[in-house]
């Protein structure tokens, strides 16, 4: 009872922790110069920070609760960073940003119960991280490049940044086999253990860099899907080469594909929902008044 309270706690930090860099770096978002003005903003390291300690305490939440109750309570993330990233705006959250999060949430609350392995999988092969690094970075460039996915180039960006993060989960997972030496196909050189972290650093940061980039068009919609887009990412990895599977075999992709549905509904109103900045009003000019010869 003790460990799955701690486990409770824990997932709730972790969701604060990123809910409150995803507020800071929309905040950053509108902040003029590229990356190199962001390092030198305070607040940029900030976000970084919230980042790493969301990650470290999920973390320390799977080691003390089932992925079942860990992950669900990650989707409270969104939940959190609407209201207070309204209140950095000095603006209330409509009732339209707050549906389209209840429809995310629960489509993503769907993908969770049904996604993952039904039996703990392996680790990815070194020539199957490989191959994995290659087809994410060839599908990161295209979506950078077209632009966006249908509701504009944030949620095409906010798509690349949780596919990176996805595949930078996956690949943490292969690093850690390798120091273990228990990665398949058996122990490898200490330079292949060496590019895997690489990798791993590469699209850790791009993820966040990307995410930076996507929150320029809102917080909102860009966060939900990044948050769908990561354990789907990572979905794919482990049904296509890990042997994994959805629960409850044939049905389970009946609901993964509504809960899909769902969650795309959700990222709608979140795109159309969020208020218009009322524009400031215009000073009329001066009237200069009767010429005088």
């Amino acid at each position: 009872m003790r460990a799955t309270l701690l486990a409770v706690l824990l997932s709730l930090a972790s969701a604060a922790g990123y809910a409150l860099a995803a507020v800071a770096q929309s905040r950053l978002a509108a902040a003029p110069g590229g990356a190199r003005a962001l390092l030198a903003r305070p607040l940029w390291w900030w976000a970084v920070g919230l980042n790493a300690a969301g990650a470290l305490t999920h973390v320390a939440a799977l080691h003390y609760g089932p992925l079942t109750l860990v992950q669900p309570l990650g989707a409270l993330t969104l939940v959190a960073a609407l209201p207070v990233g309204a209140y950095y705006e000095r603006r209330r959250v409509s009732r339209s940003e707050w549906r389209g999060a209840l429809w995310t949430v629960g489509g993503l609350l769907g993908l969770v119960a049904v996604v993952g392995p039904a039996a703990p999988g392996d680790a990815l092969s070194f020539p199957e991280a490989l191959a994995v690094a290659a087809v994410t970075a060839v599908a990161i460039a295209a979506l950078v490049r077209r632009g966006g996915l249908g509701g504009g180039r944030g949620l095409g960006l906010a798509t690349a940044s949780g596919v990176a993060a996805g595949v930078a989960s996956a690949l943490t997972q292969t690093v850690m086999a390798s120091v273990a030496r228990e990665l398949p196909g058996g122990p490898v050189p200490w330079w292949r253990t060496a590019l895997l972290v690489g990798l791993v650093s590469v699209f850790a940061t791009g993820g966040l860099l990307l995410s930076q980039a996507a929150f320029r068009g809102g917080l909102a919609a860009p966060l939900a899907v990044v948050n769908l887009a990561n354990p789907a990412a990572a979905a794919v990895i482990g049904v296509a080469l890990l042997g994994e599977t959805f629960r409850l075999g044939p049905v389970g992709w009946l609901v993964a594909a509504a809960a899909g549905a769902v969650a795309a509904h959700g990222v709608v109103l979140l795109t159309t929902g969020r208020p218009a900045p009322v524009p400031a009003p215009r000073v009329p000019e001066p009237d200069p008044g009767p010429v005088t010869p």
